[in-house]
């Protein structure tokens, strides 16, 4: 039998909670220059979300690249703010140069703790440092940045939404995300628990799995798929597991500070915006932004992971409950129009 968050009725509902969300306002009289990451994808998605979003927010938006020459057009434009995302790719000599004009500049870091190293050495040049990660304010407050605030990235409704997902790939459980050691050892003893549900794995090196040939055929490896694929595989799916990346992870980790990570990911925002349930490995900070047991679960083992995913496939209206509360309480609070007032608030502050 489908399940009803499957059916015509489940996309009134959750169209009827969207339509509730109060509109965020009139446009602010500023102009902001943002400064895209330049690193192409999976950034891009990020870059064009957040470039969108300003564009409904403020009354003038010029989006530029890091190797632009936004020195130049700064001189001639004269924003009131500069907006860098990630700003690995951003010449520091520009950020320097467009300080002395005396415009205000503001970066937002979206991989903290992951590179720290690299970070370190980039946020002391900005006049406002964001960071998706509580434990990085301490970090760069203690490298001489006055003006540190933890602003996690949320979500753009434009590519993560409800919708009526392909009959074809409907199913009960799914985790769409790279195979970092942790998320390996979670899977490697639950899987065998999950056997006889129908259930999806999609992203990098997992042929690391140890008992990989056990399970391949329910396994996409080596494929990043786009927003839009992403947020229809999670509407296909019951549920969605979501497990944070270890902060110590060796896999592409330049965190030599040893910083622990205790925010939440962004798919913790992109999964609960497309209306299903999210059961997440428990996290220091998640009970700040959901609930948990009444807009998100959380789990504290594999066979905890296990036991919850066959209780909800098994209790329906709960299971569509909660989902409904997290896509309320994620299209109030947590996207990205929420996080970028924050941003120009923080920004233009005293």
């Amino acid at each position: 039998m489908e399940l009803g968050r499957k059916h015509g009725h489940w996309q009134g509902l959750c169209e009827a909670v969207i339509q509730s969300i109060p509109s965020p306002g009139e446009r602010r009289p500023i102009h902001v220059m943002f400064v895209r990451t330049g690193k192409g994808y999976p950034y891009t998605p990020l870059d064009d979300g957040i470039a969108a979003t300003l564009g409904e927010m403020v009354e003038r938006v010029t989006v530029v690249g890091p190797y632009d020459d936004v020195v130049g057009l700064a001189a001639v434009e004269r924003p009131d703010l500069v907006l860098s995302l990630d700003g690995m790719e951003f010449g520091t000599d520009q950020v320097q140069q467009i300080r002395s004009l005396g415009i205000r500049t503001s970066i937002w870091f979206t991989d903290d703790p992951y590179y720290t190293d690299v970070t370190s050495t980039i946020a002391p040049l900005y006049e406002n440092v964001f960071t998706l990660e509580r434990n990085c304010v301490p970090f760069y407050q203690n490298l001489g940045c006055a003006r540190v605030h933890n602003v996690s990235l949320g979500v753009y409704p434009g590519a993560y939404r409800p919708r009526n997902p392909r009959r074809e790939i409907r199913g009960d459980v799914c985790f769409i995300g790279s195979a970092y050691w942790n998320r390996v050892g979670v899977f490697h003893s639950a899987l065998p628990l999950l056997e006889g549900r129908k259930f999806r794995i999609s992203g990098l090196w997992w042929d690391r799995l140890p008992d990989f040939a056990r399970w391949q055929d329910r396994i996409e490896v080596g494929r990043w798929m786009e927003p839009l694929e992403t947020s229809e595989q999670y509407n296909a799916h019951s549920i969605s597991v979501n497990i944070h990346r270890s902060h110590d992870d060796e896999t592409f980790n330049q965190n030599m500070a040893n910083i622990t990570a205790a925010s939440p990911n962004p798919r913790t925002f992109e999964i609960s915006a497309c209306g299903t349930l999210q059961i997440v490995d428990e996290r220091e900070d998640i009970a700040q932004y959901y609930t948990p047991g009444r807009e998100i679960v959380t789990f504290s083992s594999p066979e905890d992971l296990a036991a919850k995913v066959n209780y909800y496939l098994e209790n329906e209206e709960e299971r569509q409950a909660i989902a409904l509360r997290a896509l309320h309480r994620t299209m109030r609070d947590h996207t990205f129009a929420s996080r970028l007032h924050q941003i120009l608030d923080l920004s233009f502050a005293p």
